[in-house]
């Protein structure tokens, strides 16, 4: 059997950075491997998704330096969600043991091994790739939150999700179908068979349609995409309806998408309705849901691109376009560049 010791010692392969820029500062690299805490679960990485805020951690939001290091990043590794398999567990871990297929979410992801927190993790529904489950932490986690708690969804309301093709759009769509609600999903064009065959009752093309000149009325408004006014989204809502502010345009590298909530809170200072935003947060009752949801396959990943190891530049460089339909996938384990280092 395999002994602590011999499970944490040791060096791993790792996506790295030295400073804030571009995709082209990051690079292959050899890191410690992460110490086991006693909460903690060791996971050998077989996929990780990268999202908007592993964009802004690349290339230094201004605003969030307080925490991520103000002139040089304070931790090289980067991405957060992963799924691969259980190598070790830590002394106060209950329910997972070495061998499980898992899912989850931790700082460094896009890396051989990551240890993360037995809150942040769930196993991995049988049906899935590993590079679909890895699709799901953080965007699911938000979209879960948004509507269930800062939005309160209640079955056979009307919600509108702007911004329903991408990452967090996807699953909340899904989410908010399995949750009951009557839902409009907004998004461009090319994205309008893809967000209709995830479950939404009507799809807006907004580029045909202003969605805010509709006489429809929402109850709930989860708003993905900061692309309109307060003034304009309150047209379509109902005398005490919340608006939930997830995501918004990437924004210079001051604010970033915090300018458009800033804004949208401020004006809805007067009123009965209400603007909201939150940061999703891991917690193991929510995995749990997550996984349900999952497993009785009410919620499907949506995957636009999947990119290897090596080319971990390229697939940032898609994702800062602010495009991508679903969520954008690394293989770690078993990609051209981990083969070659053995991972």
């Amino acid at each position: 059997m395999t002994t602590m010791a011999a499970v944490q010692a040791g060096t791993m392969k790792a996506i790295v950075r030295d400073t804030y820029g571009s995709p082209d500062v990051l690079k292959l690299g050899e890191v410690e491997k992460p110490d086991l805490a006693d909460d903690g679960v060791l996971v050998r990485v077989h996929a990780a998704s990268v999202a908007r805020g592993d964009w802004y951690s690349l290339t230094g939001l201004y605003v969030g330096r307080t925490e991520m290091g103000l002139r040089k990043p304070k931790s090289r590794l980067i991405g957060g969600d992963f799924a691969g398999t259980v190598e070790a567990v830590g002394r106060d871990v209950t329910g997972l043991q070495p061998g499980d297929e898992v899912f989850g979410g931790r700082s460094g992801a896009l890396a051989e091994y990551v240890c993360a927190r037995a809150r942040s993790v769930a196993v991995k529904p049988a049906h899935l790739s590993f590079e679909e489950a890895a699709a799901v932490p953080t965007s699911a986690l938000t979209a879960l939150q948004g509507l269930r708690d800062r939005g309160q969804i209640q079955p056979g309301q009307n919600v509108l999700i702007n911004g329903a093709s991408g990452g967090v759009g996807t699953f909340a769509v899904q989410i908010a179908k399995a949750l009951g609600a009557e839902v409009t999903a907004v998004c461009s064009t090319r994205n309008v068979d893809l967000v209709r065959s995830i479950g939404a009752d009507r799809v807006v093309d907004y580029t045909r349609e202003d969605f805010t000149r509709s006489d429809q009325r929402y109850d709930l408004m989860f708003d993905n995409a900061g692309s309109r006014s307060w003034s304009e989204c309150k047209r379509v809502l109902k005398p005490h309806a919340t608006v939930v502010l997830v995501g918004g345009q990437m924004g210079g590298r001051l604010l970033g998408p915090l300018g458009h909530v800033i804004k949208m809170r401020l004006a809805a200072l007067l009123g009965s309705r209400k603007a909201v935003f939150f940061v999703a947060k891991f917690n193991s009752a929510d995995m749990e849901v997550l996984r349900e949801l999952l497993e009785d396959r009410k919620v499907t990943p949506v995957i636009d691109r999947r990119y290897e190891l090596s080319e971990i530049a390229d697939a940032f460089r898609y994702l800062g376009e602010g495009h991508a339909q679903g969520k954008v996938v690394i293989t770690v384990r078993g990609s051209d560049v981990a083969t070659q280092a053995g991972i």
